[in-house]
């Protein structure tokens, strides 16, 4: 028992840093939307959402720590240039494209405008002002990872549960309402609906990127040792998972329950927005521009260093340093188009990637059933890209209808999951031909 409790006591702020890494911006806004427009399903939709946003990333952390925390070893099961380019597509979706941008767009929405005149939230200075501010901050905080576990671990987490908690128990002691109606697809598939809206988190993704970084503090901490570094790494992952298994049954309880109070809203930072000021008043805004705040720059922090460390390990005659300015710089730009344009442009390009990236970390976990023969792996995550690409390509306004008319006779093709049989079809004909290439 006590060596339990050495293990625990030991490695708890390794699990905290990889919660605040995982809690950012969207994790923040999409579960209230999910818990207005979920109504009564509240419960049936949360479930589809904790499977991509709690379950599946705890499960990638453990196939990446099980591959030495290296994303392009994963994907190069399938094929070495299958690695790097798909390895290249992920940390961009999750670094200076669309996470770390939302991040600062995020920031700047919910943690800084709230507190402007309606002139100056309609003008590009204070956005742009914020931006250089939320980035120069972040640049520092990532110029030397090795610190990264005192900095975001130890510091920025604590205060981070400190105040999301003020507003969850706040929310249950006294709700602000009862349940709306389901709206939309929560009223006749929420658990696939909930499934779905999970995507927007990243967490998958990000889970797949931050094993590298959770390894090399380890490292950075003098942990040499390979099994201990997987299993501090696994136990890093059911902290973050019970972390934002809270987070977000909490916050989905919250716009639950907002609609009698600030009434039906599109955005979920407008609903965490408002009902943070009906839980508490003028002190809602301040407690919840704190929670944001602190959740972006932890989860920026983290997105920026894995990106640096991945492109510097791809192109080592470029250094971290170089790669950290670059995306650094990049990111503060993209955070001016705005916070909607954002999240519509990165709609597609998780349609697409997410889907592989899900087959790809199942494979991984069952790879010592079929010892990782590539035709499996081939096979499953080729006839995933035919449907997750159309999918889209359709979230792009792009229809091609002879070929939508095919993919229609998919089982939940509606709700975007039509990926899923042809995927475990493709597995399992790769599974009997490896075991007949074999014989």
């Amino acid at each position: 028992m006590k060596n339990i409790l050495h293990f625990i006591k030991g490695n708890l702020a390794v699990g905290l840093l990889l919660f605040a890494l995982f809690l950012g911006a969207g994790n923040i806004i999409f579960p209230p939307l999910l818990g207005q427009q979920a109504g009564e399903n509240i419960t049936v939709a949360m479930i589809g959402f904790l499977i991509t946003g709690v379950g599946l990333p705890l499960l990638a952390i453990v196939a990446v720590a099980k591959a030495g925390g290296d994303l392009q070893l994963l994907a190069n099961r399938v094929s070495p240039a299958f690695g790097v380019i798909f390895t290249s597509i992920v940390y961009l979706a999750i670094g200076p494209f669309f996470a770390v941008p939302r991040t600062g767009s995020v920031s700047y929405e919910i943690g800084i405008a709230p507190f402007l005149s309606e002139a100056m939230r309609d003008h590009w200075a204070p956005l742009f002002i914020t931006s250089i501010l939320f980035f120069t901050l972040i640049l520092y905080l990532s110029i030397n990872p090795s610190k990264l576990v005192d900095r975001v671990g130890k510091i920025l987490t604590p205060a981070l549960l400190f105040v999301i908690l003020l507003l969850a128990v706040k929310s249950f002691i006294s709700p602000m309402g009862e349940p709306g109606e389901a709206v939309g697809n929560y009223k006749v598939s929420p658990l696939a609906e909930g499934f779905v809206q999970g995507y927007l988190t990243m967490d998958v993704l990000s889970a797949l990127v931050f094993g590298i970084v959770i390894l090399q503090a380890l490292r950075d901490m003098g942990m040499k040792d390979t099994r201990k570094q997987v299993k501090t790494t696994i136990f890093a992952g059911v902290v973050a998972a019970i972390g934002l298994s809270f987070v977000y049954i909490s916050l989905g309880h919250i716009g639950n329950t907002s609609i009698n109070a600030i009434g039906i809203s599109d955005n979920g930072g407008n609903i965490i927005a408002k009902s943070a000021e009906v839980l508490f008043g003028s002190l809602g805004s301040i407690i919840l521009s704190a929670t944001i705040l602190l959740a972006c720059i932890s989860t920026a922090v983290g997105l920026l260093t894995a990106n640096a460390q991945f492109f510097h390990k791809l192109f080592p005659q470029i250094s971290y340093k170089t790669f950290l300015v670059v995306f650094t710089i990049f990111s503060t730009a993209i955070t001016n188009v705005g916070l909607s344009t954002i999240i519509s442009a990165s709609l597609p390009v998780l349609l697409i990637i997410y889907p592989l990236a899900m087959v790809l970390m199942v494979l991984s976990l069952a790879d010592h059933f079929f010892k990782g023969g590539q035709i499996v792996y081939i096979l499953a995550l080729v006839p995933t890209f035919l449907v997750s690409l159309y999918d889209g390509l359709k979230q792009m306004k792009v229809e091609i209808t002879p070929y939508e008319t095919i993919l229609k006779a998919l089982p939940m093709y509606e709700q975007n999951l039509g990926w899923l049989l042809p995927a475990i079809v493709g597995a399992s004909i790769g599974f009997i031909i490896h075991k007949l290439i074999k014989k």
